[in-house]
Order: structure tokens, then sequence, then C-alpha cells
């Protein structure tokens, strides 16, 4: 029986800051400074879904 892996699911810029209501520069300055997960395809930046989400989590604050 084969492994199965989950295949890794990609967004672009846009898609991205639209899932995290950011605005595409917002984006794009948290991109180049390695604030937020993303790959480099080429000339090409794509978002792993599961890496946006689990930054997502890793963001939230306890109660105060």
């Amino acid at each position: 029986m084969r492994d199965e892996k989950k295949p890794v699911l990609l967004v672009d810029a846009k898609e991205a800051a639209q899932l995290l209501a950011l605005s595409p520069r917002k984006l794009w300055a948290m991109t180049a400074s390695r604030e937020i997960p993303h790959l480099r395809i080429g000339r090409c930046v794509r978002y792993p879904l599961d890496d946006l989400r689990e930054w997502i989590n890793d963001q939230k604050r306890g109660p105060r």
C-alpha cells in the first residue's frame, strides 16, 4: 500500500492578502521581512495554506 501524501496547497499574494484581511502592500512588506511563511518558485511567490493557518494560530494571544 502506497503512502499517499497530502498535497501542499499554495495561494498567490492576492489570495493570501484576502484570506488574511491584509492589504497587498502589507503582505509584501511582511513577506520581504520574512514575518510570514512563503515560498519562492522561480520569480513567483506563493503562500502554503497550511503554513498560513499555523502562522495565524501562532499569532493568537491568550487571555490577559
